[in-house]
């Protein structure tokens, strides 16, 4: 796969970039190189190969899932104009 002058004048053109003929002569030498470096890596092979977020070993560290209603009501609604049992009081708007 290749790009052309004209891929880079459209998608400059879809990303609403102004580039000029220099900048977009430039960009396709660019865009060429990385397409043909990913094409590159795609040649490796990486079976058995584990994927990894990092370079050292690391338990991600959790909190425990536990549902709960944070004991926060009052504060939530210690702002608001109108309220109701820790609900909301608002004007209604469908008649």
């Amino acid at each position: 796969m290749s790009v052309d002058l004209a891929t880079v004048k459209r998608v400059a053109r879809l990303a609403r970039l102004a580039v000029s003929e220099e900048e977009a002569n430039r960009m396709v030498g660019e865009l060429n190189g990385i397409i043909n470096f990913v094409e590159q890596l795609s040649e490796v092979d990486v079976t058995g190969v584990e994927p990894m977020t990092s370079v050292t070993p690391m338990a991600m560290r959790k909190r425990t899932d536990a549902v709960t209603d944070g004991d926060k009501a009052d504060d939530i609604v210690a702002n608001a104009p109108e309220t109701d049992r820790n609900f909301f009081l608002v004007p209604k708007v469908v008649e």
